[in-house]
């Protein structure tokens, strides 16, 4: 049974407190729009899953420290610009559940309250030349970018098979979580090879976390996100390109006439919907999920049992089975 993040959070309560304050410190601004906009932000802020696999996996080899807070503040900054940016780029008006920044201020302020937060994301490593983490975190914004962009060129042509699907979310989502498990890591102990293996955790458990996301798309729960809505943003996802891989050539061609030309209307995206839950497109993209999943865990179960590594194992288990 998962338990609740409160009860994961365990381990770490002290580190997230003080984090918090860490945290608003580095969103601090002089210009009183900038002060404004960052207290709505953080006000909404989300589960903050990442800081979380940023302390955990630092208390997997030693106490945290101040360049372990320097590592959560990163990821956090770095991942809140990136959400901020995303509703520019898909123009939307909410984030979970409230206005988005760009529905609230317009596109152009939201464009540089992101760039704002992507700056003090770097500055703060800097200020303690903590350059092991603005190495890791810097690196995982590059592969973020590089992510979006081949996701937009291959959108165009909907040529995206199975092998081009895992490049562009181990780039988009994957990147980001292979970066807080390993700066986290590296605030707490050299070991190369420790700190490569749990970056590779993080990757796996990434990938495992978009499946689910992929997922939402085609299943009927009240999730946040709409239904259908890669459909209509012409994202190929793993239970698509499944179904159509093994699809005969006329509803291939169906299919893809509705992603290109009829994206935008309800019944066609419900037909898509229809396609990929009757091909097995669900069931094949659920199998790859717990696939990644069960080879993060038998790369966190070489380490010795601890607190942490049972939140860790609690806390994969948690962002891969949510309903949300």
């Amino acid at each position: 049974m998962v338990k609740s993040l409160d009860k994961i959070k365990g381990p770490i309560e002290q580190e997230l407190i003080h984090f918090e304050t860490h945290f608003r410190e580095s969103m601090k601004s002089h210009v009183a729009l900038l002060d404004t906009i960052m207290h709505y932000v953080v006000k909404r802020k989300g589960k903050q899953i990442r800081p979380m696999f940023v302390f955990l996996c630092a208390k997997l080899f030693g106490e945290t420290n101040e360049s372990t807070y320097v590592a959560a503040s990163m990821v956090e900054l770095l991942h809140t610009a990136t959400l901020i940016h995303d509703d520019v780029v898909d123009d939307a008006n909410e984030r979970r559940g409230f206005f988005s920044v760009n529905a609230l201020w317009k596109n152009k302020i939201a464009v540089l309250v992101g760039d704002f937060l992507f700056s003090q994301g770097l500055l703060v490593a800097l200020k303690t030349k903590d350059f092991q983490a603005l190495e890791i975190l810097s690196g995982a914004v590059k592969s973020m970018i590089e992510g979006e962009l081949l996701q937009s060129q291959k959108a165009r042509r909907l040529d995206i098979d199975e092998s081009i699907y895992y490049e562009i979310i181990r780039q988009k989502t994957a990147s980001l979580i292979a970066s807080a498990c390993s700066a986290g890591v590296a605030s707490t102990t050299k070991d190369e090879a420790i700190i490569e293996q749990m970056r590779l955790f993080g990757e796996k458990i990434g990938i495992s976390f978009q499946i689910r996301d992929d997922l939402f798309d085609f299943g009927s729960d009240d999730v946040g996100k709409p239904l259908g809505i890669d459909i209509k943003e012409k994202k190929m996802t793993l239970p698509l390109i499944y179904a159509l891989n093994n699809a005969n050539t006329s509803d291939k061609r169906k299919i893809l006439r509705i992603i290109k030309k009829d994206h935008d209307k309800k019944d066609k995206v419900q037909e898509v919907i229809q396609f990929v839950n009757q091909s097995g497109g669900i069931e094949y993209a659920q199998k790859a999920m717990i696939k990644y999943r069960e080879e993060a865990f038998e790369i966190l179960l070489t380490f010795p049992k601890s607190p942490s590594r049972d939140a860790l194992q609690q806390l994969v288990l948690f962002v891969t089975e949510r309903k949300k």
